[in-house]
């Protein structure tokens, strides 16, 4: 018999039978929190939200980006945590078991998470081999002696005697472009050069971790995350302490919270603040649904909602002034306005705006090391999440 599309309330299913389709179970409830934390805990919440923060009002922003959280994201996080421990299924079967005719909605999920892991395991292949590159004495990012330098290359980190032109270019700029990506050997989309060997490794690196953490489901994902989803923490915290501690921290601070109160009367804050949360918590990927689909019929996931989605918020936050403390630092040491190193966002702060700052650092390297790990991490977490709704039942 053809399936018939919704054309009225549909009468209230039974709860499924957990006996008819046995499936996997966490095996601790904290492998689940630590998984929907590791998922929604991104690269995001480390380069986005600060930028949209200071860019929109500092800590007035804090108000719509709160508002936004409670009547748009939470809700949705917890729809979807709900649906998912209810029929207890994937993003794909889902939509056709709560309405036939919704059953593309699954599939469309799952191109969306192919396309997404596709950037954004890059951006992780980059760090990879920004990690490699931190196991020397000297960050190969910190001064203009290297072979891929220009002459425009120029080391002015607290320097006062060097003259900075339009077509200077920092130590870390200059690595990012011409070393780890080769842009020089690119004429554009119709010339994009020959195969960066060492990036397509550590891409091929990535999608093998990803891989064996979904091997065998929740059994091997839920133990990866003990280590994903709470070393960033870890790092976070250490580099929070040493930004705090450097000179100039306090400039970069006051720039990132000094509330801008009539911000919040552009319709473009509010915008910006419901895309925040939206690209911050993750609803309507499909990974939520396929996470909490693992969870016992009967757990609270009310209150996994907002537990982990408060959780998201507070780390945002923190991130802000793990970020903000050390490019006060670095406005302090080239002698200029903290909003003129704080314009970068997205890659571009991750990997040229923030190295430098720590090539600067006493303990450098350790710094280096301990960050690009942390970027890792983040980026494993949310990729292993999407890639968990293509291989539930």
């Amino acid at each position: 018999m053809a399936e018939q599309p919704c054309l009225g309330p549909p009468a209230s299913p039974a709860p499924p039978n957990p006996h008819a389709h046995p499936r996997d179970k966490w095996s601790k409830k904290m492998d689940f929190l630590l998984s929907v934390v590791g998922f929604a805990v991104d690269l995001g919440n480390v380069w986005r939200f600060p930028y949209i923060c200071y860019q929109n009002g500092g800590g007035a922003f804090l108000i719509p980006y709160t508002l936004m959280a409670v009547f748009g994201g939470v809700p949705l996080f917890y729809m979807e945590l709900a649906l998912g421990q209810f029929h207890r299924t994937g993003a794909i079967p889902i939509w056709k078991r709560i309405c036939p005719i919704f059953k593309g909605i699954g599939f469309a999920i799952c191109i969306i998470g192919l396309y997404v892991s596709f950037y954004y395991n890059t951006i992780i292949a980059w760090a990879l081999y920004y990690f490699y590159s931190s196991f020397s004495g000297t960050l190969p990012w910190a001064s203009c002696d290297n072979p891929w330098n220009t002459p425009d290359c120029t080391n002015y980190f607290g320097k006062s005697n060097v003259t900075w032109t339009n077509f200077s270019r920092s130590p870390a700029e200059e690595f990012y472009t011409r070393k780890v990506l080769e842009i020089q050997k690119s004429g554009g989309l119709s010339d994009i050069g020959g195969i960066r060997w060492q990036l397509l490794l550590c891409l091929f690196l990535i999608f093998t971790i990803v891989y064996f953490s979904l091997w065998k489901g929740v059994k091997t994902s839920g133990k990866v995350v003990w280590v994903t989803a709470t070393l960033p923490y870890i790092v976070l915290l250490i580099l929070l302490i040493r930004g705090a501690t450097l000179p100039g921290a306090w400039r970069g601070v006051l720039f990132y919270l000094r509330p801008d109160w009539g911000k919040l009367l552009s319709t473009a804050v509010w915008v910006d603040a419901a895309a925040q949360i939206f690209f911050s918590l993750g609803p309507g990927f499909g990974v939520l649904l396929a996470l909490a689909s693992y969870n016992h019929f009967h757990n609270n996931c009310y209150r996994d909602a907002l537990v982990t989605s408060a959780v998201n918020c507070l780390t945002s936050f923190l991130s802000g002034f793990v970020i903000f403390t050390v490019l006060g630092y670095m406005a302090e040491m080239r002698d200029v306005e903290v909003e003129d190193v704080a314009r970068d966002k997205g890659p571009s702060l991750l990997f040229i705006t923030y190295p430098e700052a720590i090539a600067n650092m006493v303990g450098s390297t350790f710094f280096a090391i301990i960050f690009f790990l942390m970027m890792i991490t983040l980026g494993l977490d949310s990729t292993v999440g999407e890639g968990q709704h293509s291989r539930v039942p």
